[in-house]
């Protein structure tokens, strides 16, 4: 088995760390016959470029910041170009430790995995900060819930994908890719394994995730968005149901008041209202079917892309 593994290292601002990444990133593997390196420089204002390309990797750049989502997906699509077999994801502060990439594409290589997410101890770590502690946990528990799969930690950014996997994400996150990622791969039937990685303190702050409260809030964001593309019945008829039973709530009332009596009058507010919460209810539960329609289409859409993808990148 002689692969080619490109490892893409999406990088703001990162000169100070990058350079030690780039040539912790081990060059030969079993079952591995070339290595190649790749930063995705989202519009970074210091030297990134210079020691990325100094320690020996391959630079791309966004025409400006973009942020996280789309600096990966653009990773993705250069990795794909580079006739990469299978792609690494690795962050450019040191955190994480590339001499732990050859056990993290192991299940690719070996043809057990799609994708490989490497998960952190959260809870032991003494140096991650306890409100970035709460939001993983809490986001990993949402991803958990949300996609039926046992995730152990939905936030890591130290990811192996094999070539399949990569062509057949199609991602519309703005903020962030590392839940839409394992929600596409849940509804693709793409198999996920988890290994246990090592997570090191870093120096200075987040810089491609700034503020972990707008970061949250985006993140959030887009979870729902895409349990609503791909679930979009579930939605629709979860929202519809609990709107229409209010209204059937309302109008029960009125109906045992008017068989006991012949007459409305005294209810009549409740009567519109429970009227015209059923009538929006129900609605809604077409609109779920509209969307339903419309998921169908957009997975036709996502076969095509990937059809195209096949050949653009063979």
């Amino acid at each position: 088995m002689n692969m080619k593994l490109v490892v893409m290292i999406p990088a703001f601002n990162e000169e100070k760390s990058i350079g030690g990444v780039i040539r912790e990133i081990p060059r030969k593997m079993k079952g591995v016959k070339k290595v190649e390196i790749l930063v995705i420089n989202d519009g970074s204002t210091d030297r990134t470029v210079e020691v990325a390309k100094e320690a020996g990797a391959k630079v791309v750049h966004n025409k400006k910041n973009l942020g996280l989502a789309k600096t990966f997906r653009n990773g993705l699509d250069n990795a794909l170009k580079m006739h990469a077999d299978i792609i690494v994801n690795i962050d450019a502060d040191g955190q994480y430790n590339a001499q732990e990439i050859s056990r993290l594409i192991e299940p690719v290589m070996k043809g057990e995995a799609d994708m490989v997410l490497g998960w952190r101890d959260v809870l032991n770590l003494d140096h991650m900060p306890l409100q970035k502690k709460i939001g993983n946990k809490v986001a990993t528990f949402v991803t958990r819930m949300i996609s039926g799969m046992p995730i152990i930690d939905a936030q890591t950014g130290f990811r192996a994908f094999s070539r399949e996997c990569a062509m057949k994400m199609n991602l519309k996150g703005i903020c962030t890719y590392v839940q839409e990622t394992i929600f596409q791969a849940k509804y693709k039937d793409l198999k996920i394994v988890q290994v246990p990685v090592e997570f090191r303190k870093r120096d200075g702050d987040s810089r491609l995730i700034s503020n972990i409260f707008k970061y949250a809030k985006n993140a959030g964001s887009t979870i729902v968005k895409t349990y609503r593309d791909y679930e979009p019945f579930k939605v629709f008829l979860s929202i519809g149901g609990v709107i229409g039973l209010a209204g059937f709530g309302f109008g029960f009332r009125v109906l045992i008041h008017f068989l006991k009596t012949g007459l409305v009058t005294p209810y009549v507010p409740s009567a519109i209202l429970g009227s015209m919460l059923m009538m929006i209810g129900f609605q809604i539960v077409i609109f779920g079917l509209l969307a339903d329609m419309i998921k169908n289409n957009r997975e036709s859409l996502d076969e095509i892309i990937y059809r195209v993808k096949e050949g653009n990148y063979r």
